[in-house]
């Protein structure tokens, strides 16, 4: 099936992937330090656990092929039609493209499909860099831009790692009584740097055929050994990866697929170690630059909150699971049931409308490409931390008790209890006791099982926890502006000074509304 093998690094690869099932069999036979349950995992592609999320990524593939209109774009660095999440957002459409795409690829796997990071993590390194190599007359632009042609023309699927373990977060990285609560460099040579330290809860790492390793915080000048970014195949030497558990994750090993819920598709999280690993010059994107961590760091959460419009594919998931589930237990018209999927999706819709909306609200930056809206990504994040669980709740409200307290697939299999379980839990008239079964457990793996890692938890501290969005959204306010609006109609007078405070937030408050916004090299 694939003719051109291209050793990179420690790693081969077959490349370039066409489609999902290519995509899976690219993760073979590498040389990955992956632990689960303690042990060393063999091969990850096939453990139990591990291939539902693998799964996922394949769908970021398969979409690509089967609805290429909103999952790939042409690129203007290679010339050639690549996957949307390899691609470099080169007009708003690129960006509202991409949302739609989330929420396409959240209605087909109902969980975390792990591509967005890195997605996002190009573009907020595309101008990060542009803006580094002005100022410092660097080479980490050019450097980039092959970093990202190679892996459009060989189809790779690109992992994020910014958030560090951080130990005492009441001090900087320098200040940390063990310097490897932060990735650093901790030594140099005229071929590159080594680095050190870990990353929490990475997103897909494993699944991944590269990491890009960024900064997780706005550094100070003491802090130069922490602003390090870099591209590293995932199997390079030195990377340990603990992988994390899942609520119900081993139910996935068991025999059947009834009580998993969704037993095709799942998430995926690790820790990341870094022990002594290299990064070769030509893959640095950043060193030492550290009044840049800050820009990188803002940017890529200004792409990535957005970026939560995949939850509405999961909401969409989940409110027709709540929907048939009432249908089957006969209670589809009652009013309070419709009231219910009303505010389901009222709640769901009110997310997606920030994020494609903060996407349509794009501006140019220096470098060329396009960047979403600021404060309309952290509302639309915001939302995300707050109306997933509202839904969740009301779909366990409809869903009723049943949901979690069935008995085991071994009980509706059994000899004995099978025929008593198929007739005391059945339901509308019409409609199978296992059809009933498998629409409450998909429930249940959504709000409460292996699912709701991706759905409700990573909802809340994903991209940054509430907090994260709060202290955003009151930089962006604009009080002084809005007061000034407020005092012209009530016909208070205004000082000089007054009007003077306000012009200038005037101008970006329209800039930012009315979409004048273009050519700025600051993130607002």
């Amino acid at each position: 099936m694939h003719t051109n093998i291209q050793i990179i690094s420690c790693s081969i690869y077959y490349m370039p992937i066409k489609n999902g099932s290519e995509y899976i069999e690219s993760l073979r036979n590498r040389n990955l330090q992956v632990y689960l349950f303690g042990e060393l995992v063999k091969e990850p592609v096939d453990h139990p656990m591990i291939r539902p999320s693998i799964n996922a990524v394949a769908a970021t593939y398969d979409i690509a092929v089967n609805d290429p209109e909103i999952a790939t774009a042409k690129s203007s660095l290679t010339g050639i039609n690549v996957n949307r999440f390899l691609h470099i957002a080169e007009s708003p459409q690129d960006l509202v493209n991409q949302n739609k795409m989330q929420r396409k690829l959240g209605q087909n796997t109902g969980t975390c499909f792990q591509r967005c990071v890195g997605m996002d993590a190009l573009n907020s390194l595309y101008s990060t860099t542009f803006e580094i190599d002005q100022k410092y007359k660097t080479p980490y632009h050019s450097r980039l831009i092959e970093f990202i042609k190679k892996a459009q023309s060989e189809n790779y699927v690109i992992g994020g790692t910014m958030t560090d373990v951080k130990g005492d977060r009441s001090l900087s990285p320098s200040q940390q009584e063990d310097p490897d609560m932060f990735v650093h460099i901790i030594k140099k040579d005229e071929k590159g740097v080594y680095i050190r330290g870990a990353k929490a809860h990475q997103t897909g790492c494993i699944n991944s055929h590269w990491l890009i390793v960024m900064p997780t915080m706005r550094l100070r000048p003491e802090d130069k050994d922490y602003a390090i970014v870099g591209a590293i195949p995932v199997d390079a030497p030195g990377i340990t990866y603990i992988y994390g558990r899942q609520s119900c994750d081993t139910r996935s090993m068991e025999e059947g697929n009834l009580d998993t819920g969704n037993s095709e598709f799942s998430g995926q999280e690790a820790l990341i170690i870094f022990d002594n690993v290299f990064i070769p010059n030509d893959l640095i994107f950043m060193q030492g630059e550290v009044e840049f961590a800050s820009m990188l760091v803002e940017r890529f959460t200004c792409y990535h909150r957005r970026s939560y419009v995949c939850k509405t594919g999961l909401g969409d998931v989940i409110i027709g699971a709540a929907a048939a589930i009432a249908e089957y237990n006969g209670i589809s018209n009652a009013s309070h049931i419709k009231d219910k999927l009303i505010e389901m999706t009222h709640l769901n819709e009110t997310i997606f409308a920030a994020g494609i909306a903060s996407s349509y609200q794009a501006y140019k930056t220096p470098s060329g490409n396009y960047i979403n809206d600021d404060m309309l990504a952290n509302v639309c994040k915001h939302n995300v931390t707050r109306f997933p669980y509202e839904i969740g709740r009301l779909a366990q409200d409809i869903a009723g008790g049943l949901m979690v307290t069935m008995p085991s697939e071994k009980d509706f299999r059994g000899p004995i209890t099978g025929p008593l379980l198929d007739k005391y839990l059945k339901g509308r008239k019409g409609v199978s006791t296992e059809d009933r079964v498998r629409i409450l457990r998909l429930i249940e793996n959504m709000t409460l099982g292996r699912n709701a890692v991706g759905y409700l938890t990573e909802s809340m501290h994903g991209a940054g926890s509430p907090q994260a969005q709060r202290i955003q959204i009151a930089r962006q306010m604009q009080l002084e502006y809005k007061k000034k609006l407020a005092r012209k109609l009530a016909k208070i007078s205004e000082g000089e000074n007054s009007l003077n405070a306000s012009a200038a937030e005037s101008s970006e408050y329209f800039d930012r509304i009315f979409g004048i916004k273009q050519d700025k090299g600051q993130n607002k």
